[in-house]
C-alpha cells in the first residue's frame, strides 16, 4: 500500500515557499515519517502540498518515510502507528538520522505542515 497523497503536488513549485522554510527543512539529514491515508480529506488537502516543499527543499526519496493509514474497528491502523501514538493523521514527525524526534505535526494547524515543522526546527536549531 502506498502514500499516493504524499506526490507533490503538480500546481505547486517552489516560488510557492517561503525560502525560510525550505532552507529548514532541506537543512542536516532529517528524516520524515509521513501517517496519513489516501481515503482521509485532511491529508489530501495538505499531503500534496508538503510533498511539493519537500522537493522544493531537496529532501531526498531515501528520507521520507510514507506509512499509509487504515480505519480499523479500534482506531488508525498501520505500521509503527501504535509505536508513535499516532491518533489523528496527517501526522509528521521529523527524527535525526538517529531516530530523535525533534518535531510534530498532527492533523491540522494555523499554517502549513510546512511551515509548521519549520518553526519547530527552527526552534530546535535555536537552542542546539
Amino acid at each position: 500500500m502506498t502514500l499516493e497523497t504524499l506526490a507533490p503536488a503538480a500546481d505547486v513549485d517552489a516560488d510557492a515557499f517561503d525560502d525560510s522554510v525550505l532552507a529548514a527543512l532541506g537543512a542536516d539529514d532529517y528524516v520524515f515519517k509521513v501517517w496519513g491515508g489516501d481515503w482521509c480529506g485532511d491529508c489530501q488537502r495538505q499531503l500534496p502540498e508538503f510533498g511539493a516543499a519537500l522537493a522544493a527543499a531537496g529532501v531526498p526519496d531515501d528520507r521520507i518515510e510514507a506509512y499509509p493509514v487504515t480505519k480499523g474497528p479500534e482506531g488508525k491502523e498501520g505500521e509503527l502507528v501504535e509505536a508513535y501514538g499516532i491518533e489523528l493523521i496527517p501526522t509528521v514527525v521529523v527524527e535525526t538520522a538517529d531516530g530523535e524526534e525533534l518535531a510534530r505535526f498532527v492533523e491540522e494547524e494555523a499554517v502549513s505542515i510546512a511551515e509548521y515543522l519549520a518553526d519547530q526546527l527552527a526552534d530546535v536549531e535555536a537552542t542546539a
